[in-house]
């Protein structure tokens, strides 16, 4: 078993860095070289600006690399909460965007032609409990006569049907959601942004960040740079002076595992219709089949961080709950299992806007592959004057009472949704 994420582990390393020094004057500084980065340097570079992209350690290394690679529209959270807590017309609006991150993605793979295997399979949300299923019976009720008229409800009667299991209680399908190689996906973005002319320097950590007469001065141990403008794309990153930044992203560990190949009989009984799954327990877990015919099974399992011992604990409570769900992997090998850190905001929808000159976008809280990919390119909008195209231009950003950086608060937070999850 490999303690690496399959994304990263079977897509090319990125091979397009800059190798001119690290100096001069530059219109932007990408300070990320996750899809946010990456998609912003892409559009900028269009424009014509000088871009530098300036990556802490490698092309995708963090969150970017180290997700479920889903596309998928819609909330973390249940639509009919947010129409109720912002009003209709702004959770309409939200949606809407959420499915233009998607459709985004779906462009640049086509125009760049970028090889990640991006397939529109749908997203089945599952209901864990009975009352789940009527909560997500109500939201799709508003969703069919508002933003998306296709989402559509699955019976418990047929729940088999499309994930091979007896385990939940029916879902809500959203079909506009797709799946894709994200480590292909963020190492071909980064390559068409290089191709366009943006500067790519890995393992060029922001050390420095200080406002000068005519933009900012841009320091990193590869060499010191001046940018009119700075953007973040930084995510929850430890690294370099963004302390106002992490007392508002809380990072929470993601886990996942991959098992070996599955063969077709398998595939034809467990996952017929190679949906995107995600279920409505505190503590998610999701799956779904990877390009080579893997399941790839992932969740929230601990609330812990990622280094090896406690990627491989994190493991083995998913292969049990992949068991729970499909007993018939009982014997499975587990081929890869890694970690991550989501970048959380406290009402988890992302915050995106400028700060003492320094623009920024992130906090994406489990939906980042296509909203990260989305706000790259809003964002070099905005940087260009057109601020009114920012979609959480309204939303205050304020810190976390009592929170500092480091989430204190998450064992406890954990075992009140894990103890959630248990009663019914």
């Amino acid at each position: 078993m490999k303690l690496t994420s399959y994304w990263l582990d079977t897509s090319a390393r990125f091979d397009q860095g800059a190798t001119r020094p690290l100096e001069g004057r530059y219109d932007v500084a990408v300070v990320g070289g996750g899809l946010t980065g990456a998609s912003a340097a892409l559009a900028l570079a269009r424009k014509g600006a000088r871009v530098a992209l300036l990556e802490a350690d490698t092309i995708g290394n963090a969150a970017s690399g180290r997700n479920g690679g889903m596309c998928n529209n819609g909330f973390a959270q249940n639509y009919a909460v947010m129409s109720g807590k912002y009003g209709k017309d702004v959770a309409d609006r939200l949606y809407k965007t959420f499915d233009a991150g998607v459709d985004l993605v779906e462009r640049l793979v086509r125009e760049e032609q970028i090889d990640c295997s991006f397939a529109r399979v749908g997203k089945l949300k599952l209901a864990v409990k009975p009352e789940h299923y009527d909560m997500l019976a109500r939201s799709q009720e508003l969703l069919a006569a508002g933003p998306d008229p296709e989402t559509r409800m699955v019976p418990r009667s047929k729940v088999r049907d499309e994930v091979g299991t007896d385990r939940y209680h029916g879902g809500l399908l959203f079909p506009k959601s797709a799946g894709m190689h994200v480590g292909r996906f963020v190492r071909g973005l980064a390559t068409a942004a290089a191709r366009t002319g943006a500067e790519i320097h890995e393992h060029a950590p922001v050390t420095g960040l200080h406002q000068s007469a005519d933009g900012h001065r841009v320091e990193t141990p590869k060499g010191t740079i001046h940018a009119r403008q700075v953007m973040l794309a930084s995510g929850i990153s430890q690294v370099g002076p963004l302390g106002w930044i992490r007392r508002r992203i809380v990072p929470v560990g993601a886990f996942l595992i991959v098992t070996e190949p599955l063969s077709p009989e398998q595939l034809a009984r467990l996952m017929p219709t190679r949906r995107m799954v995600v279920d409505t327990r505190n503590l998610v877990v999701y799956w779904r089949l990877t390009p080579d015919n893997r399941l790839l099974f992932g969740g929230r399992a601990r609330f812990a961080g990622t280094n090896p011992q406690s990627d491989q604990k994190s493991g083995e409570i998913l292969k049990a709950v992949m068991v729970d769900v499909y007993p018939e992997l009982t014997g499975t090998r587990i081929d890869y299992c890694w970690g991550g850190l989501v970048d959380m905001t406290q009402d988890r929808l992302p915050r995106a806007g400028e700060r003492n000159g320094i623009y920024y976008s992130m906090g994406y809280s489990g939906h980042g592959t296509h909203m990260s990919t989305l706000m790259g390119h809003i964002m070099a909008d905005v940087m260009d004057g057109k601020a009114d195209l920012n979609p959480w231009k309204d939303f205050n950003w304020p810190a976390i009472p009592g929170y500092f950086g480091r989430p204190w608060f998450l064992p406890v937070l954990g075992a009140y949704y894990r103890i959630k999850d248990l009663v019914r």
